[in-house]
């Protein structure tokens, strides 16, 4: 069950004290005992109420009224999000937080309210599929996307090529006999022990991953990487570079939606779209 823990204000803290750095330290060191438990999912403090606002909904009208807020006990100085097992544990794990005040404070602790709890009021289950889209499109706001290319054996030379024809640089790269977990056996086709196992390479302004593989039967199908650059000049350096030993599948031109756009598929057969962006790019 989750569960919001609140820590209520206390008149130090509606002042603007800040922690002592004996609090600030006890308290990441609670928070760090949270985190190793599975338990923590968010959390954070919040500045007096001298900086806030308050919107009371009366009928159609909205009535805004300044900070601060005269009585504590309905002022939040602070919250965890949760993540237990029941309201005991989180009491327990309550009794183990430092005093978040220096002088007498509370916690509060309360549960969230589930989908299930609104079943009776949506029998056909309308809201909660609502509910778990858009809970979906806030987790993936956060998220990244990146390419993931099996080079199948070429991925070292694949590297260098980038290198010198887009100015890619490698942030990490592991081999398979270096993987602290043994690679299963079976796994890898012969000569692959010392392959790529994984690499993360930039380019620009994209993050790419790319392996060996496990074999050479690796190939690139069904996509292409988009590759925007500002200038002309560059467009057709970078076009070209990628083209010595692949294939020209479009020369650049201009078109409707780029002022400079071309395909290429480089010699280790990953597909190419060279752009410069045009102005509904």
């Amino acid at each position: 069950m989750r569960v919001m823990v609140i820590v209520k204000a206390s008149p130090s803290s509606e002042a603007g004290e800040l922690p002592s750095t004996q609090l600030l330290e006890a308290m990441g060191n609670f928070n760090e005992q949270l985190v190793k438990a599975g338990i923590m999912k968010s959390g954070d403090g919040l500045k007096p109420s001298s900086t806030g606002v308050r919107v009371r909904f009366r009928g159609d009208e909205r009535i805004v009224t300044d900070g601060p807020f005269v009585e504590t006990s309905e002022v939040i100085a602070g919250y965890w999000v949760w993540e237990v097992a029941s309201m005991d544990e989180a009491v327990q794990w309550a009794k183990r937080c430092p005093n978040p005040m220096k002088e007498e404070s509370d916690i509060e602790i309360r549960p969230f309210f589930e989908m299930d709890d609104f079943a009776a009021n949506d029998p056909d289950g309308k809201v909660a599929a609502h509910e778990d889209r858009l809970r979906t499109s806030v987790a993936m706001q956060d998220s990244t996307l990146a390419p993931y290319l099996f080079f199948a054996g070429r991925c070292d030379e694949a590297i260098e090529f980038y290198k010198h024809a887009l100015g890619a640089t490698v942030a990490m790269l592991m081999r398979f006999n270096e993987s602290p977990d043994p690679v299963p056996k079976g796994m890898l086709a012969d000569g692959f022990e010392t392959k790529v196992m994984h690499a993360t390479v930039h380019i620009g302004k994209l993050t790419v991953m790319c392996s060996d593989g496990c074999d050479d039967k690796s190939t690139f199908d069904g996509f292409r990487l988009a590759l925007s650059l500002p200038l002309e000049d560059d467009c057709k350096r970078v076009f070209d570079s990628l083209a010595q030993d692949g294939k020209i599948d479009m020369p650049l031109s201009k078109t409707f939606w780029s002022p400079l756009y071309g395909m290429v598929t480089d010699k280790f057969g990953v597909g190419w779209m060279v752009m410069v962006p045009g102005d509904n790019s």
